[in-house]
């Protein structure tokens, strides 16, 4: 048995409890995913039956048990629940190079470290690509809803701001033509899945008409909170920038998307069309004199 120094000694209790965490995460989720596909819970128990063995490999050098970390278990169960267990489990992931960059410092200590290491690196990632998740098969829908949404109402309020003038009456404009379209492409998406025969066209249909008309009562909101159109604008431009953060960043985790690529791409677009709106707003205004 090697000797361990006291900050050896205290690195491997740190890994022992992100082990012995994660099996906890893993077991739990794997007791809410039997409610809906016993294919996911046998992903998560093979993953939790891993990071016991990790957990007893690493303690056979410390002879020491630890508690896992219950408010982790409880934040990961909380995304599982909210978001779906790929985004959970790959966000959880993601925090596996930290703990292979330290695993790697201690290789010295057994050559079943090295095992480890490519366990941890190789095993989870396979097994985590078996997670068959209903609502990562219309993420397409989700984001045909919300981008279509972005982009269109953003440039409609942005043109409505100068030809109209008025919060209330924009508001009203805005929420009407944003039902509207959000029928239309909910009708369109119902159609295209249909043809494409994949997916419940359905389902498909109501991710596409919910994302929509959230994102409608969501941009049109300041209009009737302030009366300051310019204010109002200003609010809703910072919404579009927000959804499109917090969606772009769901989908990265998600689908293992390059975040940046993707929220640069979405904003430029969704601000490019608004800004060519406000100056066709400006147009329509003095055209057909409408401070008349």
């Amino acid at each position: 048995m090697v000797e361990l120094k006291p900050e050896q000694r205290a690195g491997i209790l740190k890994i022992q409890e992100a082990e012995i965490t994660e099996e906890l995460i893993y077991k739990t989720l794997a007791s809410i995913a039997a409610l809906k596909a016993d294919k996911n819970r046998q992903v998560l128990e093979a993953i939790a039956a891993d990071e016991l063995r990790h957990y007893n490999f690493w303690k056979s050098f410390t002879q020491q048990d630890v508690l896992p970390r219950q408010c982790k278990v409880r934040f990961y169960v909380f995304l599982a629940r909210a978001f779906g267990l790929s985004f959970s489990l790959k966000l959880m992931e993601a925090g596996e190079d930290k703990a292979q960059a330290v695993y790697a410092k201690l290789v010295f200590l057994d050559p079943q470290v090295q095992k480890v290491i490519e366990d941890e690196d190789r095993h989870e990632k396979e097994v985590l690509e078996l997670i068959d998740e209903e609502r990562l098969k219309y993420t397409g829908s989700i984001i045909l809803g919300l981008n279509d949404a972005l982009v269109e109402l953003t440039g409609a309020l942005s043109g409505f701001t100068l030809a109209l003038g008025r919060t209330k009456l924009i508001a009203v404009v805005g929420l009407i033509t944003g039902i509207a379209a959000a029928l239309s492409m909910a009708g369109s998406e119902y159609l295209s899945t249909k043809e494409e025969g994949l997916r419940n066209p359905l389902k498909a249909c109501v991710y596409t008409g919910i994302a929509y008309i959230f994102t409608v009562i969501l941009l049109i909101l300041p209009f009737f909170i302030f009366t300051n159109p310019f204010a109002a604008l200003a609010t809703t431009v910072f919404f579009v920038a927000s959804v499109i953060f917090i969606f772009t960043f769901y989908v990265s985790v998600a689908k293992g998307f390059s975040f940046k690529t993707r929220f640069f791409e979405m904003l430029g677009i969704a601000l490019g069309v608004a800004i060519l709106n406000f100056f066709i707003g400006l147009v329509v205004k003095k055209y057909f004199n409408l401070d008349a």
